[in-house]
């Protein structure tokens, strides 16, 4: 299948899945699919909300201010160097360890807007969340058609891990870029894509996974056609992994160690490339000695992840959305660190889901009750765990 651009005439039509019917087929879908997003977003805000008036805590607090949000908007306020961390094994945590995209969007929105740090980073996770779902959408339309498109959406709002859409954090940014990087690779829009891939890649370190994505998916392209593609391409590949790599080289040259500098910070993060030692340790020990619910809940969805991966490969999706998921899986599973913090990382990972959008559609055709059934289900157990996680478990996520 080609990955420079998606003809409605060409091989994905002939096996696109049947649209869903009605929600799927009017011009209205795309506002659907994001008025559905939309309302799961902002309800899994409200219990969160509700669940710290509960509990006595502070009604926003964990949503602006959970874990690393303090570090994004310390960043946005201080600059770099301004923050460490020693933890209890003696390791010295740098802000370094943060990619520069979000907060600088932070200190700009602050800059221009009578806002708090706090608020400016909810604000612009809240609307990156719905411009990446507007992304999200566009992909699926383009490759499969509006009725997975939809369920795809769906499907990406009600996840466990979704609650990381509400919060403070750079999984709503990181996954609009991408899928609007991946959209415009499937467009053939390569100076889009590239310039996209590179912004990605300054907003988490997992955002080498877009340009790996535009970079695969142009090789193949120009393999195709013997090298004989427009020069827009080769300038986009080129570009994709300039954000990455431009911040690892500074963070390099900050510490004096060019190569390993940012490698070094991540260290004293625990988290480094293993080859899935620190999984397989995690695993064992929660098989031995037992563990916590969302640590549990962390394995069941990383296992899930690698099953869509799966199915996803059979299902012969578009290269770059194969390489982009795939890296993502990769690092989820090969790298160190809080198994916790796992889920999130593949919750940008939206083309893991496209199997499952795809059988919710067939569900939708032959049995309606079944897949609102099954979408009420996972809405609520979506809003229940974010909940869980935010107030009462209080995991490092």
């Amino acid at each position: 299948m080609s990955t420079s651009s998606v003809s409605r005439s060409g091989p994905v039509a002939l096996t696109r899945p049947a649209r869903l019917p009605s929600l799927g087929r009017t011009p209205s879908g795309l506002r659907a699919a994001l008025t559905f997003f939309v309302a799961v977003r902002l309800a899994g805000a409200a219990v969160v909300v509700l669940a710290n008036h509960a509990t006595g805590r502070p009604l926003l607090r964990n949503l602006a201010h959970a874990w690393d949000a303090r570090w994004y908007q310390h960043i946005a306020a201080h600059g770099y160097g301004d923050l460490i961390d020693i933890t209890r094994h003696g390791a010295v945590q740098t802000d370094w360890a943060f990619f520069p995209l979000y907060p600088g969007l932070i200190r700009a929105l602050t800059t221009v807007l009578p806002l708090s740090p706090g608020k400016a980073a909810l604000l612009l996770a809240g609307l990156a969340a719905v411009v990446a779902a507007w992304g999200v959408y566009r992909v699926g339309d383009l490759v499969y058609g509006r009725g997975v498109a939809t369920a795809l959406v769906v499907l990406w709002a009600v996840l466990p891990q979704s609650v990381e859409l509400t919060i403070a954090y750079t999984e709503s940014l990181f996954s609009a870029l991408a899928a609007w990087s991946l959209y415009g690779v499937l467009r053939g829009r390569w100076l889009w894509a590239g310039g996209l891939a590179a912004l990605a890649g300054l907003s988490r370190p997992s955002g080498f996974a877009v340009a790996a994505a535009v970079v695969v998916a142009g090789a193949h392209e120009a393999v195709r056609h013997r090298g004989r593609v427009s020069p827009r391409l080769w300038v986009g590949c080129l570009a994709a992994p300039v954000g990455w790599l431009g911040y690892v080289l500074w963070v390099g040259h900050r510490t004096g160690d060019l190569l390993g500098g940012y490698f070094g910070v991540q260290q004293a993060w625990n988290s480094r490339f293993d080859f899935g030692r620190g999984s397989l340790l995690f695993v064992k020990g929660l098989l031995v000695h037992g563990g916590g619910f969302v640590y549990a809940a962390a394995l069941v969805i990383v296992v899930a992840g690698v099953l869509l991966f799966c199915l996803l490969c059979l299902d012969r999706a578009p290269l770059a959305l194969v390489v982009f998921a795939g890296v993502l899986v990769l690092v989820v599973v090969g790298g160190s660190g809080s198994f916790a913090s796992k889920p999130r990382f593949l919750l940008p990972a939206f083309p893991l889901l496209i199997p499952l959008a795809r059988a919710l559609v067939r569900s939708w055709r032959l049995r309606p009750a079944q897949a609102v059934l099954v979408v009420g289900a996972l809405t609520a157990v979506s809003l229940l765990f974010g909940a869980y996680v935010m107030t009462v478990a209080r995991a490092p996520l």
